[in-house]
């Protein structure tokens, strides 16, 4: 399920002095509005998420830099349902055997 506008669920929150919107931070995972869990099946009440329906998927990876300050980890199951490339990998090869 490939969903356009995911909105963020997050195990915390900071607040932007300069204009006073709360934003995501610590732990994201990827929300679909009017559902009650994550993309990747976690249960929004019993894992403690923060909703935030203002925030885009887009604008907490570390990529974008947009409200990715406070963000620490993005959640592998959500990124990949949301259609992450797999060859993004975090490692190279550097010595391959022959």
């Amino acid at each position: 399920m490939a969903l356009r506008n995911a909105a963020v669920a997050a195990a915390g929150q900071w607040t932007d002095p300069d204009d006073g919107i709360r934003y995501p931070s610590g732990e994201v995972h990827a929300w679909e509005r009017g559902r009650n869990e994550t993309v990747c099946g976690l249960s929004l009440s019993r894992s403690r998420l923060a909703r935030f329906p203002h925030v885009s998927w887009s604008d907490v990876q570390p990529e974008s830099g947009r409200h990715a300050e406070e963000v620490q980890a993005v959640c592998r199951r959500c990124r990949a349902a949301l259609g992450a490339r797999r060859d993004d990998r975090g490692w190279t090869r550097t010595n391959p055997r022959p």
